[in-house]
């Protein structure tokens, strides 16, 4: 028998946020554990949760003083597809579409509809706090971000957003409504049946495996996913801290939802690393398996540097493009690529 979402483990959780240390606890055990963890009632001071908590109009009512009046993305999903911002059969199309909108607006199309379970889609996601709530960050203080993190807010009913990965770290806070976030490990990637990387619902690439029926006859390995899946369940005022590249489908299960998300890393690339996979497509995947098994061992030293620093037995000034990294160096390097591709 298959196991089914109700039968995975459930996240690890650490309590006392109110406790003086927490902040220190949470740099020096969960950050470098790479886990998965709930944060309980680590946002339940905020404001917006206590007035989310009286009513969802106020909430709104707290929330509308901050607008500036930037245009924000509205997505109406297609009443027939159940609230799941997915790909339309046949992947002809998506099941949601996308319109700006003014916030009061879209506030109040949710509230007519919250608690209709007939009521299509309705979401305002990934919106920064800069654009469209820009003196909201200062009334929700969050001590365990650095204060560069932009937070984006995410406001809507009960939609499932499908099995994706981010790559930053994610601090994701629950201010109204309930949460599900179903997990799997970046290593389980090839048992994810993964779409494509160029049409997808909302950015990064999705599993195409619907976790409420999974189909086994096509997607047969998604079991052993399901056996290193695990459940976090949150109510407002909790946190989930999801590391680099965990996947996660997103259910908001109440009928008026809000969560305010923190993305980060503590290394900023100089570009974007999906770029680079995109040109090692173009250039590794019809080589034999012998020249690939040459360029993995090629990356692995120089790119990933399993093997310790590349070229460290030169001395930095001789390293030339390996050498450390500078924008110099990455400016360089962009310089050789741009030639590259305009030879073709």
């Amino acid at each position: 028998m298959s196991p089914t979402t109700a039968d995975l483990p459930r996240t690890a959780e650490l309590h006392g946020a109110d406790a003086p240390d927490f902040a220190a606890r949470f740099r020096a055990e969960v950050l470098p554990a790479n886990r998965p963890v709930i944060l309980r009632g680590l946002v339940k001071h905020w404001p917006a949760v206590q007035a989310a908590q009286t009513s969802d109009q106020a909430v709104c009512e707290y929330l509308l003083p901050f607008y500036q009046g930037a245009r924000i993305p509205l997505s109406l999903g297609d009443p027939a597809a159940g609230r799941h911002l997915f790909y339309r059969e046949g992947m002809a199309g998506l099941t949601f579409e996308r319109r700006p909108t003014e916030l009061a607006d879209g506030l109040r199309l949710l509230l007519a509809q919250a608690h209709d379970a007939t009521a299509p889609a309705i979401y305002m996601d990934s919106m920064p706090l800069p654009a469209c709530l820009p003196q909201l960050a200062g009334a929700i203080p969050l001590p365990l971000m650095n204060p560069q993190v932009m937070p984006r807010i995410w406001i809507g009913n009960a939609v499932r957003v499908q099995t994706h990965f981010d790559l930053m770290q994610n601090l994701a806070c629950v201010v109204a409504g309930r949460r599900r976030f179903t997990l799997f490990p970046p290593e389980q990637l090839p048992n994810l049946y993964i779409g494509p990387i160029d049409f997808t619902p909302a950015g990064p690439p999705v599993s195409m495996v619907d976790l409420e029926a999974p189909d086994y006859d096509r997607y047969p390995r998604f079991r052993e996913a399901l056996a290193h899946a695990q459940v976090a369940e949150l109510d407002a005022g909790d946190a989930l801290y999801l590391p680099y590249a965990w996947w996660h489908q997103v259910e908001s299960l109440s009928g008026f939802n809000i969560l305010v998300n923190y993305w980060w890393t503590d290394t900023p690339p100089p570009t974007k690393p999906f770029d680079a996979l995109l040109h090692a497509v173009l250039a590794f995947r019809h080589m034999p398996p012998e020249q690939q098994a040459v360029w993995r061992g090629l990356l692995d030293y120089f790119a990933f540097e399993h093997h310790g620093p590349a070229l460290a037995h030169l001395a930095p000034e001789h390293r030339g493009l390996m050498g450390l990294s500078s924008p110099q160096q990455a400016e360089a390097i962009k310089g050789i690529l741009g030639e590259a591709f305009k030879r073709g």
